[in-house]
């Protein structure tokens, strides 16, 4: 079969096409489409969706597709794909090859949608990850083909990507534990030299913690009753290309000793990303809001339009608990954008 690629920005809009699917994008849940990025989506990531239906694919192919004998597919999604956008396009491609779903499918789907609503045990050594070692890989892809454009780093990304998921899809069918198996990769040199770095990179995490600052704010609890104190780190231009996942575990620099609750990460003051650990039971319902009024208000006045928005995390699988700039940057200040932050906890704290 022969499989092309394409890489849009996050949040693009689509409609089904023929001998085409569309994953992690696509702001639907349609035969063809298979997104949840969007407020009508069940709490799945797009792997679990895939395994939960997967007649979504199946179907929209038809059986015209599977006789022919060169058959040509399309697969769009989003750019700099993660661990849930390349568990996807396995998932897709061996539902294709078997035309059913099996239990080491479900175990990948299983494993995507712990990884995607960053919610892998803090009990768990990173370095023996499937999420970190391939965070560890696609680093050092990034690292290689940087100077060759982000089209041919996200192509790499997608072949690395694939193997991997082949491998844990083998070793899953041979009865071995994925979530967390220190002997699952050893003696294999390149997933061995990948969990050294990610142990190095708890080096880089404590650079980044030096230079950085930390906080206490209030915020809202996610089922709408009360409001929590946390800490919360906010960190620019991280060395740590595993931050979120140290900085959650990091129960011996935080005040409350439950590691670090609430993270904003700024990229060279163009991309924000705000988030909360699932495990504080906390939300950041509102705050896209309040970004989104203050980013309009600026462009009016600056004269500069945009059609793309602060995203807040409304999806059911999301829950509020994620914030991300809009595609082309924001044009808030980090010092804007702390001030809509800390105006929103002060309120808050009212509550207390």
């Amino acid at each position: 079969m022969d499989v092309t690629f394409e890489f849009v920005e996050y949040g693009k809009k689509f409609e089904p096409q023929k001998n085409v699917l569309v994953l992690d994008v696509g702001v639907k849940t349609m035969p063809g489409i298979i997104d949840h990025h969007h407020p009508d989506a069940e709490p799945e990531c797009t792997a679990s969706l895939i395994v939960k239906y997967p007649n979504l694919i199946l179907e929209h192919l038809g059986e015209e597709f599977f006789q022919l004998q060169n058959k040509s597919l399309k697969i769009i999604t989003h750019r700099l794909p993660d661990f849930d956008a390349i568990a996807s396009i396995f998932l897709v491609l061996k539902l294709i090859e078997n035309r059913e779903i099996d239990s080491s499918m479900r175990k990948i789907a299983q494993y995507a949608k712990l990884a995607d609503s960053a919610s892998i045990p803090k009990n768990i050594e990173l370095s023996h990850t499937p999420y970190s070692i391939l965070r560890s890989l696609f680093n050092d892809i990034t690292t290689q083909y940087k100077s060759e454009g982000e089209e041919v780093v996200n192509i790499e990304r997608v072949k690395e990507g694939i193997k991997f998921m082949n491998f844990l899809y083998q070793k899953a069918r041979e009865g071995h534990e994925i979530t967390e198996n220190s002997l699952l990769f050893s003696g294999i040199d390149r997933y061995e030299k990948a969990m050294m770095k990610v142990r190095d990179d708890y080096f880089n995490y404590i650079s980044d913690l030096k230079s950085n600052q930390k906080i206490i704010i209030t915020l809202p609890l996610s089922n709408g009753k009360g409001v929590k104190k946390v800490d919360g780190l906010i960190v620019r231009n991280p060395k740590s290309f595993l931050l979120k996942e140290w900085a959650k575990r990091d129960f011996r620099n935080t005040v409350f000793k439950k590691g670090f609750s609430f993270l904003m990460t700024n990229f060279w003051n163009k991309r924000y990303i705000l988030g909360v650990d699932p495990e504080s039971g906390t939300y950041l319902k509102g705050l896209g809001d309040l970004l989104n009024e203050k980013e309009e208000e600026k462009r009016e006045k600056l004269g500069k339009s945009s059609n793309s928005k602060w995203y807040d995390g409304n999806c059911p699988f999301f829950n509020f608990r994620i914030i991300d700039s809009p595609k082309d940057g924001t044009i808030l200040t980090h010092q804007e954008i702390l001030e809509v932050l800390f105006n929103f906890s002060k309120k808050l704290n009212k509550q207390i």
